[in-house]
């Protein structure tokens, strides 16, 4: 059972739908007006925190079970919390300016690479024996 893995991807998910309420949130208080995907800048900027973080999702989640699997659910949960971490940086720094987004960035985009780079190899390794 990966208990800790499945936790982390409901806190990632959770973790999503707080940025989709936040565009929403966004949309009312600067007057961007449905179906409208820019105007204003806190708005953009909303929306980019959201859509980045749909981007790197497909990119996360399967590295995160393929990791869990492969190598260790515990590991894999503690490296899915860093993500998620990263993810929380970046939007804090994000929603500020536009330049304040990449530590944030950093830390998730290395966090995803771990678990990738983990799964990769447990993976030919396991192809190799």
């Amino acid at each position: 059972m990966y208990h800790l893995t499945a936790l982390v991807t409901l806190l990632a998910i959770a973790f999503y739908f707080f940025t989709a309420i936040n565009v929403s949130r966004s949309r009312d208080k600067t007057g961007v007006k449905v179906p409208a995907m820019s105007g204003h800048p806190d708005f953009e900027r909303a929306f980019r925190i959201q859509m980045n973080t749909l981007e790197w999702m497909p990119i996360f989640l399967p590295a995160l079970w393929l990791f869990a699997i492969y190598i260790s659910d515990a590991i894999a949960a503690g490296i899915g919390v860093v993500w998620i971490i990263g993810r929380i940086v970046y939007l804090v720094g994000y929603s500020k300016a536009a330049a304040k987004r990449g530590t944030g960035f950093a830390i998730q985009a290395l966090a995803a690479i771990a678990l990738w780079v983990g799964a990769l190899g447990a993976v030919v390794l396991r192809l190799v024996k």
